[in-house]
C-alpha cells in the first residue's frame, strides 16, 4: 500500500494598507501555524493560542497539492496592536463599532431637520407642501448616489468610500443655515447631505460582507444599521434643546462638527486588510504576485464598471423582491421618519419639546427589538433553520407589525393621544426585524456583489423618500387627514410589500456570472 504524500507547505504574502490605496507586502508568522475552518472563516492558528506578528505563514497544500480552492480560503487578516483601548478586541469588531458610530451621526444629520423645520417653516413662512419639499431633496441625493456608492465600495472597498461620505455630509449640514434663505441654496445643501449619507449604506454592505461570517451576519448589520435608531433619539433628544437655547441655526453647526470629528477618530482606527481574492496572490505555479500596489487608472475603472453583471441581477426574482421589498419599507420609515414630529405637535398638540421626545420612542424601542431580533436570527440559523425561512420571518414580522399599528391608529376609535404614541411606537419599533430580514440578504445571495446589490434596492428604496415625504405634505394640505395622508398609503405597501416577499425573497448564493 503506497504511503500518501505530504502536502508541502505553501507561503502565503498577505497585504496590508498602507496610505491610501498603496500597498506593501506584509508577512504574518505563527511559527508553522496552518490555516483552519472556522464556519466559513479562516484565521491563522499557533501553538499556545492564535498569535498576529511579522514573518511568515505556512498554509497548508490541499490533498492534491494545490494553490487552496477559492471558496475555501476567504480571507486571512493582518492584525495589528492599536491603541491601547483597542488591543485585544478584534479588528473586525473595531470596523463594525466605527461603522455603527458613523450611522450614529449619519441619523443625526438625518433628522435634525424634521425638528428644525417647525421653527424655519414660521420663520420664512412656509406651507406644508414646501416644507415637505425642502425635507424630500435629502432623498433626491440619497437616491443619485446609491448606486456609484455600491461601485465604489465594490472598487475602492467600503472604509474608504464611508469616510468620503460621512465628510461630505458633515460639511454639506454645516452650511445649511447659510443657505436657508435662499431656496435653490437649501435644497442644493440638503441634496449634498443625501448624496453623502447614500453612499453609506453600500460602503458598510462591503465592510460587512467581506469582513463578517454567515453565523456573525445578523448582529453585525443590527449593530451597524441600528446606529441609524441611536441617531435618531439622540438627534431628537438634543435638537429641540439646542433650538430653544441657540436658535435652530446652531442645531446644523453642531451636527455637522460631530461628523468632522468622527471622519479624525476613524483614522485612529487601522483597518485590517482582507485578503478576498486568492487569484491576485499566486499565479498558477502557486508563487506569490510580485504586484505591490494597486493604482486603479480610469482604465480599470471603466472595465470594472462594465464587469458589473447587471442583466443577471435583474433576471433574479430574489433581486426584485429585495427591490420592491426595500421601497415599501422605506416609504413607510421615511414619511414617519420626516412627519411624525409635525403629526405628534399638531394632532396631539404637543410643543416643540415635547413632539421631539415622544417622536424618539419608536427609534428607543427599535434598539431593543434589534437586540432580540438579531440574536434570534443568528442562533435559527445555527441551528440549522434555512437561511431564506429566518430571512422571511424577519421580514414578515417588519412588515406586518407597523401595518397592523397604523391601521389601528388611524381608525377613529376615540383613542386618547397616548395610546396612539403607544400604538405607532410598537410598530415602528417591530420594523427593525427588517435588519435581519431584507438588510441581510444581499451578504447571503453575492458576498462579491453585496455593496452594489444594495446600492440597487437603495436607490429605489430612496424614491419613496423623495415621492412619499412630499406626497404626504400636498396630501395633508388637500385632505386635513393624517390617516389619508401618511398612514393609509404606508399601510397599502407594507401589506403588498410581504407578499411579494413571501412568494419570491431567497437566500440561495448566486453567482451572477460565470
Amino acid at each position: 500500500m503506497a504511503t500518501a504524500m505530504a502536502p508541502r507547505p505553501l507561503k502565503l504574502r498577505c497585504f496590508r494598507q498602507v496610505q491610501h490605496t498603496r500597498y506593501r507586502p506584509a508577512l504574518v508568522s505563527c511559527g508553522g501555524g496552518t490555516l483552519r475552518d472556522l464556519k466559513h472563516r479562516f484565521r491563522v492558528s499557533c501553538s499556545g493560542g492564535e498569535k498576529w506578528e511579522s514573518g511568515e505563514v505556512l498554509v497548508e497544500r490541499g490533498a492534491t497539492g494545490g494553490v487552496p480552492a477559492i471558496d475555501e480560503l476567504e480571507k486571512v487578516e493582518v492584525e495589528e496592536g492599536g491603541r491601547w483601548w483597542l488591543k485585544g478586541l478584534p479588528q473586525r469588531y473595531k470596523l463594525i463599532g466605527a461603522t455603527s458610530l458613523a450611522f450614529v451621526v449619519c441619523n443625526m444629520d438625518k433628522v435634525n431637520l424634521s425638528v428644525a423645520i417647525i421653527p424655519m417653516s414660521h420663520q420664512f413662512g412656509w406651507n406644508s407642501s414646501t416644507a415637505g419639499l425642502v425635507q424630500s431633496s435629502f432623498f433626491w441625493g440619497y437616491a443619485l448616489s446609491q448606486l456609484p456608492g455600491g461601485w465604489l465600495a465594490k472598487l475602492f472597498g467600503g472604509r474608504k468610500v464611508l469616510e468620503v461620505g460621512v465628510l461630505t455630509w458633515s460639511l454639506a449640514t454645516a452650511i445649511v443655515p447659510m443657505a436657508a434663505g435662499f431656496m435653490p441654496g437649501l435644497v442644493l445643501s440638503r441634496v449634498m447631505v443625501g448624496i453623502g449619507e447614500g453612499v453609506s449604506p453600500s460602503a458598510a454592505t462591503d465592510l460587512i460582507a467581506r469582513s463578517i461570517p454567515l453565523e456573525e451576519r445578523s448582529r453585525a448589520v443590527a449593530i451597524v444599521f441600528g446606529g441609524l435608531s441611536v441617531g435618531s433619539v439622540l438627534g431628537l433628544l438634543l435638537a429641540p434643546t439646542i433650538i430653544q437655547n441657540f436658535g435652530w441655526e446652531s442645531v446644523f453647526y453642531v451636527f455637522g462638527l460631530v461628523g468632522i470629528i468622527w471622519c479624525l477618530i476613524f483614522e485612529l482606527v487601522k483597518e485590517g486588510q482582507s485578503l478576498d481574492n486568492i487569484e491576485e496572490l499566486f499565479n498558477i505555479n502557486g508563487n506569490v504576485s510580485s504586484k505591490e500596489s494597486l493604482d486603479t487608472t480610469l482604465t480599470e475603472i471603466g472595465s470594472s464598471l462594465k464587469e458589473v453583471p447587471w442583466k443577471a441581477f435583474f433576471k433574479s426574482k430574489a433581486v426584485w423582491a429585495m427591490i420592491y421589498a426595500h421601497f415599501c419599507g422605506s416609504w413607510g420609515h421615511y414619511t414617519c421618519l420626516s412627519w411624525l414630529p409635525t403629526f405628534f405637535s399638531e394632532e396631539l398638540n404637543l410643543n416643540l419639546t415635547e413632539a421631539a421626545w415622544v417622536s424618539i420612542l419608536p427609534s428607543l424601542g427599535s434598539i431593543i427589538i434589534t437586540s432580540i431580533a438579531a440574536p434570534f436570527a443568528d442562533n435559527l440559523i445555527s441551528n440549522g433553520v434555512e437561511t431564506t425561512k429566518v430571512r422571511k420571518i424577519c421580514q414578515t414580522i417588519a412588515f406586518l407589525s407597523p401595518a397592523t399599528f397604523m391601521a389601528l391608529s388611524s381608525l377613529d376609535l376615540g383613542l386618547p393621544p397616548w395610546e396612539i404614541v403607544a400604538f405607532l411606537t410598537s410598530g415602528l419599533a417591530l420594523s427593525s426585524f427588517a435588519l435581519s430580514g431584507l438588510y441581510c440578504m444581499h451578504q447571503d445571495i453575492s458576498r462579491e456583489y453585496a455593496s452594489i446589490l444594495l446600492g440597487i434596492t437603495n436607490t429605489v428604496g430612496a424614491i419613496p423618500g423623495i415621492l412619499g415625504v412630499a406626497l404626504t405634505g400636498y396630501l395633508l394640505d388637500s385632505t386635513h387627514s393624517w390617516s389619508l395622508s401618511l398612514f393609509a398609503p404606508s399601510i397599502f405597501f407594507y401589506l403588498t410589500g410581504t407578499v411579494v416577499w413571501l412568494l419570491f425573497a431567497s437566500s440561495e448564493p448566486q453567482t451572477f456570472t460565470d
